[in-house]
């Protein structure tokens, strides 16, 4: 069992909780570059373009170039549309945690703690989607200090929460590239609800949707 401990929000941890939000969205980069390349519309955009420029051009170097170019665009393309969310993120609630999480009632965010150093994050507020529900946010741990059990007492942290405010459900959204987050999640009691598009222009090309997960916590054993 990993020496940590769970404890609300300080100032002083801003700028940790900030990377480590950074760098935990920045490592579903490889994952969703690799979904874009199993679509359909880009196998076929990738396979058109080689053929049509092979057959054109008679020469190979051509079609090879062409279609790295294509490559290096789409991951350029997921790289933006993760540093618009980063950004965006950075803006609003991270930009003053106290005040968005702190400072109104039934919200609140947390750190996992370990050896005096931010290791995990994890967060709720009241659901603007579900009425009489909290939401789960800004679930994070550091990948040095993953499969230690931190990530599941976070997930604790949040129902225990919910339920001494008297609501019934605690929700969340997770990308489908976030496997070991929706493992985790599942293994907690959470039930899969729907799955839905991020409704970017660039994510509905590429077929990138978001998983709504909840946890009963009158059904919770």
């Amino acid at each position: 069992m990993a020496n940590f401990q769970i404890r609300k929000y300080q100032d002083e941890d801003s700028e940790t909780v900030k990377e480590l939000f950074t760098s935990g969205m920045n490592e579903h980069l490889p994952s969703s570059f690799m979904h874009v390349l199993k679509e359909p519309l880009t196998q076929m955009l990738l396979m058109c373009t080689f053929c049509s420029l092979m057959a054109t051009s008679q020469s190979f170097l051509l079609p090879v170039l062409a279609v790295t170019l294509i490559l290096a665009g789409i991951r350029q393309m997921i790289v933006y549309m993760f540093n618009g969310y980063i950004d965006a993120s950075l803006k609003n609630d991270l930009n003053d945690i106290s005040e968005t999480y702190l400072r109104k009632n039934n919200s609140c965010f947390w750190v996992a703690e370990s050896d005096g150093r931010v290791v995990g994050t994890v967060a709720c507020l009241p659901a603007e989607t579900a009425p009489g529900f909290l939401e789960l946010k800004r679930m994070s741990v550091r990948r040095s200090h993953r499969g230690k059990g931190i990530a599941k007492a976070l997930c604790r942290t949040v129902a225990d929460f919910t339920r001494e405010r008297g609501f019934s459900a605690v929700i969340l959204y997770t990308s489908m590239v976030a496997t070991d987050a929706q493992k985790l999640y599942e293994h907690m009691g959470y039930k899969k609800m729907s799955q839905f598009p991020v409704p970017e222009f660039f994510a509905k090309i590429i077929n990138f949707t978001l998983i709504e997960y909840r946890l009963d916590l009158e059904e919770e054993k």
